[in-house]
């Protein structure tokens, strides 16, 4: 009796959901990649006098304004500060506020960013899927931009810079993975639904003060606690924190959930685009 071996080729969302072929797929694009993460980062600023000054002329003045309205108008602290020092509240909050902006630039243009691009959908064989890897490259430039104002901000302090940042790389790997999957799910959904970009303006608003941002952990009550780590968004910014301006380690039992969470919904936000960008053509 012959046995019939099964020789069939995995199916393609076999394929999508590996994370090997993923990485080999993206580094083949990288130069396009590349180019068009810093053609993103110069449309930002196109015809604008100051040009790239912009990106830390930006941050600076926001940073003035939520320090005044937290620290000096809320009263807000964090107990790693000195109580009366608004300088080093201020750091802490741009702390914060790196993660936070990552994240919130890149899910906010992600539903557009393939509807913009309707030559590349219907005329040229493309690979759609860099253009949210795209906003995420722009948005990681901005974010290096904010990472030097805060250092600078550490040194003017006289803060001593602790070796831990050196693990701030470790720290940007679940948000990257988190970003990137949310924003290759949106791109396509986008595609489908258009009323999505206003919804996602008032989610985004939602989050920024669901996120402890401007506030301690501490100063939710114990019983609603649960609320805010359900948001993945408060171990990015909390764990931003710890390495920069704290020196402490992550916690390596959140960072490892966080970093598998993450890596699954990046392949799955992936696999999503390309099982459906074959339609794209059909309604862009």
């Amino acid at each position: 009796m012959s046995i019939r071996l099964n020789t069939a080729r995995p199916t393609r969302l076999a394929i999508y959901l590996n994370p090997i072929h993923l990485g080999r797929y993206l580094w083949q694009y990288r130069q396009l990649i590349y180019q068009f993460t810093q053609r993103q980062v110069l449309a930002r600023y196109r015809g604008s006098y100051l040009g790239v000054i912009w990106s830390f002329i930006t941050p600076l003045m926001m940073l003035l304004v939520y320090t005044f309205v937290f620290s000096v108008v809320f009263q807000a602290r964090w107990e790693q500060t000195a109580a009366d020092s608004h300088a080093e509240f201020a750091l802490t909050l741009f702390a914060g506020l790196i993660a936070f902006n990552v994240f919130s630039e890149v899910i906010t243009a992600a539903p557009q960013v393939i509807v913009n691009q309707p030559n590349l959908v219907k005329r040229v064989v493309f690979p759609l899927e860099i253009l949210p890897i795209s906003l995420l490259g722009s948005a990681l430039v901005n974010s290096f931009i904010s990472l030097i104002i805060l250092i600078l901000g550490m040194a003017c302090l006289l803060k001593p810079l602790s070796w831990t940042i050196i693990l701030l790389p470790l720290i940007y790997l679940p948000l990257i993975l988190l970003t990137l999957g949310l924003a290759w799910f949106l791109a396509s959904l986008g595609v489908f639904m258009r009323d999505i970009g206003p919804i996602l303006g008032v989610v985004m608003q939602m989050l920024f003060f669901l996120t402890p941002i401007f506030y301690p952990i501490s100063a939710i009550p114990p019983n609603l606690r649960w609320a805010l780590y359900l948001n993945p968004l408060t171990f990015m910014v909390n764990h931003f924190r710890r390495v920069i301006l704290w020196g402490q380690t992550p916690d390596w039992l959140e960072w490892f959930v966080m970093t598998l969470l993450s890596a699954v919904v990046c392949l799955l936000g992936y696999s999503w685009f390309m099982k459906s960008k074959k339609t794209f053509a059909d309604v862009v």
